[in-house]
């Protein structure tokens, strides 16, 4: 019995024990909890408050200021709007038939498009962006329930198609598509606000709780070295070279030979930067004429679609288009046998009006000849056996090292996208027959601001630049945030080459073939071009003249080009005087502004 009643005793201690360890164990699993939500509640209150607010917000963008495009005078060329955007959230409209009856009224939408909006389930519905400030006033007046109406901005282009192909455009969300605007897009963007809006579980707005706002952030503005007033002038006279010589196209570049500060760009026909997808008269013709031809049964006509055009007007034939520059090619081969030794200014030549090379019979653009002359005066005559037998002396592989050389076989890199790379013989393919078009401007291609830049490095003392818009990139308050800085190749050529190609050019413009492009009171040096556009013995002609002033110190270098002119196509004829009259307005603007490198 003793043992039984000590083995029960020992039974009933253990169970206290187990009892009182589990009662511990609760209570400081109770105070642990206790502990956890003190904390949670007084050190995290503001976090989780933060987190429960979140979920019982309707987030609304607000779209942030373009950063403006400005030129080098201060004048505004790219600017920002106040727009606005019509939504409706679904839970809150409370009269969907007045809401449907007044935004179709007022935007201009049809009833059923309106509807279809307004009826979806959707957290928010855009009804429609883009919507002038004065509508969206009056939409915000009629106070309908569950109907937002948030500013925003949209582009704005003060000038139209003024550089329309340099600053580009933006699209619906306001990011760039071509030129600048999209060359930029990393300083002109700026970063989104939000509105935040507190409702209930049912997506319900609450009521006095208004709306929270975190403010967007404008973008950087962009300043450039484009002159407003040289661009408004380089497009008169393109514009009139278009229209009297009904051209397929007209280019003028005006640049600053040692820097590559561009200063005007423009590129006939132009497009209206406020409606950039509307096309322009000459390509709606353009589609009209192709339709017609598909209806009349032409099954060799080939359809382009809408978007095919407004690509097409939209490029940029200074940048994204090569052609076969002709004689204005001939500085280079100048400079070239001017720096190899290959001739000198006072070598003779004789031209009777053609030179065999191979078995190819290659005429001088004077039929009957120049007879004697030396090199000086062959720069004057734009004698094509001269230049010929120039590239001859020099050989291929030494001609090809002075093209590369003189960075003709790469890009300029100038800050607009879709630059067009030299279209060039592989070395090895280059025979006496392709050395010799070559010497005076055909059989390849090249861009136009690949050409200007090539030829502005030869006059400059043989610095060849990088062309460029870009200037600096500035915060709203002033603040510079970026100064752009771009490459510089040196001494291309040497100081020697570039004084006598500045004086053979000067006299090609007083005494010569560039006559047509002298400035009183200004020395002015260049050179003209007529090129044939393939197939050969089309008709079709590329006229241009490439000028620069002063002549015997450089700074700025103006290039015209008339695309396919009808009647007289000769660029000492037609081109000469445009650069002429270019000149004869801005050397004495860019004087009394003291321009300088």
């Amino acid at each position: 019995m003793m043992v039984k009643n000590s083995t029960g005793r020992r039974n009933m201690t253990v169970q206290k024990r187990k009892t009182f360890v589990l009662c511990v164990m609760s209570i400081m699993a109770l105070l642990l909890l206790e502990v956890r939500v003190g904390y949670l509640m007084i050190m995290c209150s503001e976090y989780y408050t933060e987190r429960a607010t979140e979920l019982h917000e309707r987030e609304r963008d607000i779209k942030a200021a373009r950063g403006r495009i400005i030129d080098s005078t201060g004048t505004v060329l790219a600017d920002n709007k106040t727009v606005c955007t019509i939504s409706v959230i679904h839970s809150q409209v409370k009269d969907p038939e007045k809401v449907i009856e007044i935004l179709s009224q007022e935007l201009e939408l049809s009833e059923e498009y309106v509807r279809k909006r307004v009826e979806k389930y959707s957290s928010r519905e855009r009804i429609k962006s883009n919507v002038e400030k004065t509508t969206g006033d009056r939409i915000r007046n009629y106070d309908l329930a569950g109907v937002k109406v948030d500013e925003d901005y949209k582009r704005y282009y003060p000038y139209g198609e003024l550089a329309s192909k340099v600053l580009g455009f933006t699209g619906g969300d306001n990011q760039g598509i071509i030129g600048l605007e999209v060359a930029y897009e990393k300083y002109l963007t700026g970063k989104k606000g939000q509105i935040l809006t507190l409702t209930d579980a049912k997506g319900i707005e609450l009521d006095g709780m208004g709306e929270r706002r975190k403010e967007p952030v404008a973008g950087k503005d962009l300043y450039i070295s484009l002159d407003v007033n040289i661009q408004k002038y380089a497009t008169q006279l393109a514009r009139q070279a278009y229209e009297t010589k009904q051209a397929a196209g007209v280019s003028i570049i005006v640049m600053n030979v040692n820097n590559g500060e561009i200063l005007a760009m423009t590129d006939v026909p132009e497009f209206n930067l406020n409606e950039p997808f509307t096309l322009i008269d000459e390509f709606q013709v353009q589609r009209v004429q192709q339709n017609d031809s598909a209806q009349e049964g032409q099954t060799e006509v080939k359809q382009v679609s809408e978007q095919d055009l407004l690509n097409m007007m939209w490029r940029n034939g200074c940048i994204n288009d090569t052609y076969e520059p002709g004689s204005t090619f001939k500085i280079i081969t100048a400079a070239a046998g001017l720096e190899s030794g290959a001739v000198r200014l006072e070598d003779n030549f004789s031209c009777p009006g053609f030179i065999i090379v191979d078995d190819r019979k290659i005429r001088c653009h004077k039929i009957a000849g120049h007879g004697a002359e030396d090199f000086t005066h062959a720069v004057m005559n734009s004698c094509n056996p001269v230049f010929i037998t120039v590239g001859l002396r020099m050989g291929a592989e030494r001609y090809y090292n002075y093209f590369t050389r003189f960075g003709l076989k790469q890009k300029t890199g100038i800050d607009l996208p879709g630059e067009a790379g030299t279209i060039m013989h592989q070395p090895d393919k280059i025979g006496e027959v392709e050395l010799a078009t070559i010497s005076f401007g055909q059989s390849f291609q090249i861009t136009p601001i690949r050409l200007m830049t090539t030829v502005a490095g030869l006059i400059n003392g043989g610095k060849l630049v990088t062309p460029h818009f870009g200037v600096k990139a500035v915060n709203e308050d002033g603040t510079v945030v970026d100064e752009f800085v771009y490459p510089v190749s040196e001494e291309i050529v040497s100081g020697d080459t570039t004084e006598k190609l500045r004086y053979v050019l000067e006299q090609v413009v007083e005494n010569g073939g560039g006559k047509n492009g002298y400035v009183e009171g200004f020395r002015v040096g260049g050179k003209t071009a007529t090129s044939q556009t393939l197939p050969r013995g089309s008709g079709r002609y590329i006229a241009s003249f490439l000028g620069f002033a002063p002549a015997d110190n450089p700074q700025i270098m103006a290039l015209a080009i008339i695309d396919t002119p009808q009647g007289t196509y000769y660029g000492g004829q037609i081109a000469a005087p445009v650069v002429r009259q270019l000149f004869e307005n801005i050397l004495p603007y860019l004087k009394e502004i003291g321009y300088s490198e």
